[in-house]
């Protein structure tokens, strides 16, 4: 039975409050500014430390963590490795290097510095590589920059043509990041494409000016909550790439549905009524699909990722925030003006105009919609193929630029004592219970384990119930060999010996990324299963429609695996590696779960802006042929506009030397212009114009429990009959 679709006879809670934005708008913009005034001054005087430690509850890495920094503070901290090469001879150089290590000692926060003239198996077989352990009585991540930088002076100022000094390890490495600053790329680039979409400067500037108003409010809020939650202390870049993408996207579409309404003859308050109703009801809800992806992170149990995901859920929050109550009440106040200070030859205007190059796609997918869905699917398959080879791990310093210190110590130690020293692993051994006996029997099987190039002397602590010993694998950290050897040595080796009360625990970088690795591949099914389920209950409650709701779950799952496949073929086939500055390696084991998280969030917007025009439409005149053609017409520019903004600002990344940063660079990029341009121009207008009215189906049953979340505004045009829902 036909259902019919009245018009809207009363004011719904967002009408209302749009004619509240603009009838108040002063009050909107000023309240505005008082809470971010509000929100500096609670900072400044309520503001946290950003954490700085990586913990893995539950992991036999983290224990032994735990039981160093309370048993054996000197050896809980972080380290870096001092290598030294001397053409004529380490001994030769004796005294330089010496003094060097006396000057290194003084550096604040150094507990221990080791020798390579005290300690056997420091110095190479041909006599002219050394290798110096300095070890900090702080953890790797509380070392401050400043400490680093006074490390590396001292490494730089005694390195002469006879004897190079270099510094590598966790302490340099970590440091050697560079901080994620491409925001003012993606602010640059989003000037000249807003420029071009918009062809006025005021239409323009709306939008940055709302993304930075919601980011700014976004870093006061986390810098307050960072004094009871530990935030990473990277959270901040994280933020401010995720929310400047979201923040100009947002209110992109409120301000061209805006535009759109002043262009079609309607008065300032109608075109703020129209926008925030119907582009403001879907930014609300792209925006909550989004952060629920974020704080999916949770199920992970890795305690930094779900902070970090916390802090991409809000700032999206705060973007959907401003995108309805400071860019409708902004608007209301420039009212026509938005179309000054036009660019000459780039004027544009907004809707439907069947003229455009839009509209005359649509036509032409809808002519042939068959070729056009079978060759979109055909090509985002043959960019995933690369998945199914994809090796997983962590790369190591050997990947980084070969001006970086940690790179050209790296090479020193893996040509002077072999690739393993690179990633030693730390055996903690708990004598509590007693069992210190035991301790020479587990050197021994230790060092006849297969894969293991050296086993040093135990290091006791001071009060005798606790040892450190460091094993060199043979192999260098990122390869498969020396993962297995961990699990070797944590299995089969020290399970074998007669403990007698001890407890030995295998810990070190490698080991704590191998750890890691493990925790995310177990919950990776959990975060996938939790965000596809939570996304497809929403949409299907909001298009009310199941057939729309695995579309998108669908499409957007292709679009993130021909990112994944990009990944695979440049960082570990090598692929133009030349050109983006890479050599081959695994992909890091944490990437496919941040982006996933990322990119669901992202491409669930532009499902979002696109289905909801199209079913707008759908309701305004009951036909899907002419509904799939105007809401891609009307949309097309805004999501080709904003996804190029997105697309800029991740490729900056790959213009900095960090592999990671690089990976994340392309993968974010290709995943955003695969699902604006392939998913959205192409594979949903033709699927939905094969499917016709099958694409609105939902089962009786579902539709009476599910909550009516429709997001697409009241039709202007009275009633429309539409297909009942079918099933049973």
């Amino acid at each position: 039975m036909p259902v019919l679709v009245q018009p809207a006879t009363r004011r719904s809670a967002l009408e209302r409050w749009a004619r509240f934005t603009h009838r108040r708008r002063g009050v909107v913009i000023v309240s505005w500014v008082v809470f971010l005034v509000a929100l500096v001054f609670a900072l400044t005087r309520f503001g946290g430390e950003f954490a700085t430690e990586f913990s893995l509850p539950g992991s036999e890495s983290q224990r032994a963590r735990d039981l160093l920094e309370e048993r054996f503070p000197s050896r809980a901290g972080g380290d870096a490795t001092i290598v030294f090469e001397a053409p004529a001879g380490i001994e030769t150089a004796s005294p330089a290097i010496q003094a060097t290590l006396d000057e290194l000692g003084t550096v604040p926060g150094v507990a221990e510095v080791e020798s390579p003239f005290e300690n056997e198996g420091f110095v190479s077989a041909d006599g002219r590589i050394a290798r110096a352990v300095v070890h900090f009585d702080l953890t790797l991540r509380d070392i401050p920059r400043s400490t680093v930088e006074q490390l590396i002076g001292i490494v730089e100022a005694n390195s002469t043509p006879g004897l190079t000094v270099v510094a590598g390890g966790n302490v340099i490495e970590f440091n050697e990041q560079p901080e994620i600053g491409s925001e003012i790329y993606g602010l640059v680039a989003a000037v000249f494409i807003l420029l071009i979409a918009f062809g006025s400067v005021v239409a323009m500037g709306l939008p940055i000016a709302a993304a930075l108003f919601g980011l700014g409010a976004g870093f006061a809020v986390l810098g307050i909550l960072s004094r009871w939650f530990g935030f990473p202390d990277f959270s901040t870049q994280f933020a401010a790439m995720i929310g400047i993408g979201v923040g100009i996207d947002y209110s992109l579409l409120v301000v061209t549905r805006f535009r759109e309404g002043l262009h079609a003859g309607r008065d300032v308050e109608e075109s703020v009524v129209i926008a925030v109703t119907t582009a403001g009801r879907a930014v609300i809800f792209a925006g909550l699909v989004v952060a629920l992806a974020f704080m999916g992170l949770f199920v992970m149990g890795l305690p930094f990722v779900a902070m970090l995901g916390t802090s991409g859920a809000i700032v999206v929050v705060l973007a959907v925030v401003v995108a309805v109550t400071i860019t409708p009440a902004a608007l209301s106040l420039v009212g026509h003006r938005i179309d000054s200070l036009k660019v000459p030859f780039l004027h544009q205007t907004e809707g439907i105009d069947e003229t455009s190059m839009w509209f005359r796609l649509s036509r032409a997918i809808q002519a042939r919609p068959l070729i056009y869905a079978v060759s979109s699917v055909a090509v985002l398959l043959a960019l995933s193929i690369p998945i199914l080879s994809m090796d997983l791990g962590f790369t190591d310093a050997g990947n980084g630029g070969e001006d970086l210190q940690s790179r050209r110590a790296y090479d020193l130690l893996a040509r002077g004592f072999g690739p393993g020293f690179n990633g030693p692993l730390i055996v903690v051994a708990d004598f509590a219970d007693g069992g210190q006996e035991t301790l020479a029997a587990a050197q021994e099987a230790m060092a006849a384990a297969p894969g293991v190039a050296r086993v040093f002397p135990p290091v006791m602590n001071p009060a005798g119930d606790t040892a450190v010993i460091t094993v060199m694998p043979t192999t260098k950290p990122q390869e498969d060999a020396t993962s297995t050897l961990v699990r070797t040595l944590r299995g089969s080796v020290l399970d074998g010996i007669d403990a007698g009360g001890a407890q030995y625990y295998v810990t070190g970088a490698t080991a704590g990324n191998i750890d890691a690795a493990t925790r995310i591949g177990q919950r990776m099914p959990l975060l996938f299963a939790g965000v596809i389920g939570v996304s497809f209950i929403l949409l299907t409650a909001v298009f009310r429609s199941v057939v729309v709701a695995i579309k998108a779950a669908i499409m957007n799952l292709l679009s993130i695996g021909a990112a994944y496949g990009v990944i695979v073929a440049i960082f570990q086939w090598g692929w133009f590696g030349g050109l983006v500055g890479v050599g081959e390696g695994p992909v890091e084991v944490f990437l496919p779960m941040m982006m996933f998280a990322i990119l669901f969030g992202l491409s669930m917007d532009y499902e979002v802006f696109l289905i909801s025009r199209i079913r707008e439409e759908y309701l305004r005149t009951g036909n899907t042929e002419i509904a799939v053609a105007n809401g891609l017409t009307a949309t097309a520019r805004v999501i080709t506009a904003a996804a190029a903004i997105m697309v800029t600002v991740f490729l900056s990344f790959v213009l900095g030397p960090d592999r990671i940063i690089k990976e994340f660079g392309i993968g974010l990029a290709t995943a955003i212009f695969v699902d604006a341009t392939i998913v959205r121009l192409f594979l949903v207008p033709s699927t939905m114009e094969l499917l016709r009215e099958a694409n609105w189906w939902m089962p009786r049953w579902l539709d009476r429990i599910l909550p009516d979340l429709h997001i697409e505004g009241p039709s202007e045009h009275g009633p429309v009959t539409l297909p009942a829902a079918g099933g049973k």
